[in-house]
């Protein structure tokens, strides 16, 4: 009783509310905490008119006092941190989270930005505060296929392998969504459902023409991770048509596969005018009414827009839709709202309990560095790095991403309160020894005359006189992100994607002219996607990639540089050695010309996917199988030993990639199959063991049978440290399943 009493209050407090309202809301079942939520969800639509439940499938959802229901937002954002709210903890961007290669880092990472998340909507809700980016529902992680490094949104995502981002992104709802056993923490939305990866400038009208081995072997395995291992409890849809229909409206993808197949329980969100898109740029069927009933019907339950809100109701009257399709929209809304414990009593609700003060606290910014270092890549060195303050006396500093904020925090972030630039990084690192001098030098891009593209003699004068020089530079969100229409179109870009993957030339010709000073010099990339050298990889010292590395980013590399901490971040995409090597951006075939990713690319990579230096040396030795030979139904395991020989603590990533040696069709090159982050200390051994499944580890998708299945034949067990530094193979055979 005493919940009830508390409840209605807060229902008084927030409402202008007639003492009839009151009674119906006192004597509703979806307030009875006696029921399981399923059953209050039912309730609660039961007593809804057709207009409120039209008026809750739009992304602000308004009040309907009279039920007792509050305003809500639906979309929230924390891509890498609480985005768009204020102040809160920034993380490294996602492509950043991906090459720690650490899911139970990220795990941790999710938790923080979870309790922040909480502690922010509970202020928002105490201060009667409805608006956007202060809910519960949040928009990330977008698991897409990072397939071709041009497109823009490539760094949101983790990476080109779909093993690799199924591991990361599992962990990362998981740490949103929380463990209690009654009441959701957060709702994670894996997006963007399901085959999608550009061009932006397109998206709302092109069709992407995929084959079932593509989207079963490359585009659905991480979405299934998600849903069926995660229990993601919610899914975005895509702006594109899936083979000619509309991916956030798609029969085949929304009910066919993630219901029926899968299970899915949650509830399916559009991307923000994706059902605007299905009659006004896919053609698809010719009238707003038309695309609000399809998208209902074909199970898209939340549309980001107004769309439905402003049409359902002549959808009905035209006998587009009836009644009933809409009530099970609207149910599983507020069956999610339920889940969140926005219709309990606060008290009740451990995830409520959250103190604000959490927000941006010191442990969690102390995490936001520890995440970025392990993000640190890096792809060369020859000895310059770490950095001995005993023998260089003067470094100098240039370069346009040195000091410039856009490039710690890429797209959909939030606001750090003390961000560390490298530059303000490696000041407070060094103190006055070794002497910086610091220069941004050029801009990132040529972008009309007014650009600053050209070092001057100041410049090259210091870099002359330093014992060491770094340039800092590569792109930041501004350049490579979302759909930017009317936007930038200059050599290089277009509308948030890249036209060429090479280092701005206003960059590589700075970087040439430090080169001829004769002073060593160490490049440092701050990016979200892979970037050719134009043979300047041959000419530098080191290489380190940063990535967009979040509020602590200038401490994090600095740590590196100097040594303070030994990198052991590994790409999650490969750098390629020019855009020639590219296939077609608009062909979504993974063989396409010479291939897209690791798993299909059969040219020369100027850094291949899964590498990564570190100070310290491994070796590997006495890989073990426990089997020679198994059927489809088996399991097998592997072991071997990881020694640190270097002079270095350190991480490995030890990578575990399967090769089909006999393919009667055609297989992937190879593929990612485990992997693990392991410490070891220098002149210490690790003992590695891994398990694999034969149907998991071993299959390809036949379109025939419209089933996985595993080939019979040797497949080659290859263990190493990138997918083409290869340390030990071994041998499994599958044999013919005796009980068939």
């Amino acid at each position: 009783m005493r919940s009830l009493i508390s409840l209605v209050c807060f229902i008084c407090f927030n409402f202008t509310i007639s003492s009839q309202d009151l009674i119906n809301v006192n004597n509703s079942k979806h307030f009875n905490l006696a029921l399981d939520f399923e059953t209050r969800a039912t309730a609660l639509v039961n007593q809804m008119s057709l207009e409120e439940k039209i008026s809750q499938l739009g992304n602000n959802a308004p009040a309907i006092p009279r039920l007792g229901v509050l305003e809500y937002n639906w979309w929230n954002e924390c891509l890498h941190g609480v985005a768009r709210a204020g102040t809160a903890t920034v993380f490294p961007q996602a492509i950043g989270m991906a090459a720690t290669f650490n899911p139970s880092l990220i795990n941790d990472v999710a938790v923080v930005i979870s309790d922040e998340a909480r502690a922010k909507h509970h202020k928002a809700i105490r201060n009667k505060d409805y608006s956007q980016y202060k809910g519960l529902t949040f928009w990330s992680p977008n698991i897409n296929i990072f397939r071709d490094p041009r497109w823009g949104r490539g760094h949101e995502t983790y990476g080109e392998d779909p093993y690799l981002t199924g591991q990361i992104g599992t962990q990362f709802v998981k740490g949103l969504q929380g463990n209690d056993s009654k009441y959701m923490k957060l709702i994670a939305t894996a997006k963007h459902f399901a085959v999608h990866s550009g061009p932006e400038s397109e998206r709302h009208f092109f069709n992407v023409n995929v084959n079932d081995r593509d989207l079963w072997e490359t585009y659905l395995p991480a979405f299934k991770d998600l849903i069926v291992d995660a229990k993601a409890y919610s899914v975005m849809g895509a702006y594109n048509r899936v083979n000619g229909e509309s991916a956030s409206a798609s029969k085949y993808l929304l009910q066919d596969i993630l219901r029926d197949k899968w299970g899915f329980k949650g509830y399916v969100v559009s991307d923000c005018g994706a059902i605007n898109d299905i009659h006004a740029n896919h053609k698809i069927v010719k009238t707003p009414a038309e695309s609000a009933a399809l998208g209902v019907i074909n199970g898209c339950d939340l549309n980001c827009g107004g769309i439905y809100q402003n049409n359902l109701s002549n959808s009905v009257k035209l006998g587009l839709i009836n009644e009933n399709e809409i009530d099970t929209a609207v149910y599983r809304l507020f069956l999610a709202r339920m889940k969140l414990g926005m219709f309990d009593p606060a008290k009740i609700v451990s995830y409520a309990q959250i103190p604000f003060d959490i927000n941006n606290s010191k442990k969690h910014d102390q995490l936001s560095l520890k995440t970025a270092l392990n993000s640190m890549t890096l792809l060369k060195n020859e000895g310059a790095l770490p950095i001995n303050i005993n023998v260089i006396k003067k470094i100098a500093v240039v370069g346009p991403n040195a000091d410039n904020i856009n490039a710690l925090l890429g797209n959909y972030h939030g606001t750090p309160s003390n961000p560390i630039t490298l530059i303000n990084g490696l000041n407070s690192y060094v103190g006055k020894r070794p002497e910086i001098t610091y220069s941004k030098g050029v801009d990132l891009v040529k972008n009309g005359v007014e650009s600053l593209n050209m070092l001057d003699d100041s410049v090259l004068d210091d870099v002359k006189k330093a014992d060491l020089a770094i340039f800092v530079g590569g792109l930041d969100a501004t350049w490579e992100g979302e759909e930017m229409p009317g936007g930038i179109n200059v050599n290089g870009f277009y509308n948030g994607d890249r036209t060429k993957i090479e280092l701005p030339e206003i960059q590589q010709e700075a970087i040439r002219s430090m080169i001829k000073t004769g002073t060593p010099v160490v490049l440092v990339l701050m990016a979200g996607s892979s970037i050719a050298l134009n043979g300047l990889e041959k000419e530098l010292e080191a290489i380190l990639m940063a990535w967009y590395p979040g509020q602590r980013g200038g401490d994090a590399i600095a740590s590196v540089l100097f040594g303070d901490y030994n990198p052991g971040g590994k790409l999650p995409v490969t750098f390629y050695s020019s855009t020639s090597e590219l296939p077609d951006f608009k062909d979504y075939n993974m063989r396409a010309g010479k291939g897209f990713t690791y798993r299909y690319y059969n040219g020369v990579a100027l850094y291949p996917f899964g590498h990564g230096l570190s100070y310290s040396d491994f070796e590997y030795s006495k890989l073990k199988i426990n089997k020679r030979s198994i059927d489809e139904t088996e399991t097998f395991k592997i072991s071997f030993m990881v020694k640190n020989i270097g002079e270095f603590d350190g991480d490995e990533v030890v990578q575990v990639y399967i090769k089909d040696l006999e393919s009667d069709i055609h297989m992937p090159i190879k593929q990612l199959r485990e992997f693990k982050r392991v410490a070891i200390n220098k002149s210490n051994k690790m003992l590695v063991e891994f398990e694999f499944s034969a149907i998991e580890d071993l299959r390809y998708y036949n379109p025939l049978e419209q089933k996985y299945m595993v080939e019979q034949g040797a497949f080659e067990i290859q263990i190493g440290s990138s997918s083409q530094d290869i340390r030990l193979k071994g041998i499994i055979n599958v044999k013919p399943t005796l009980n068939k």
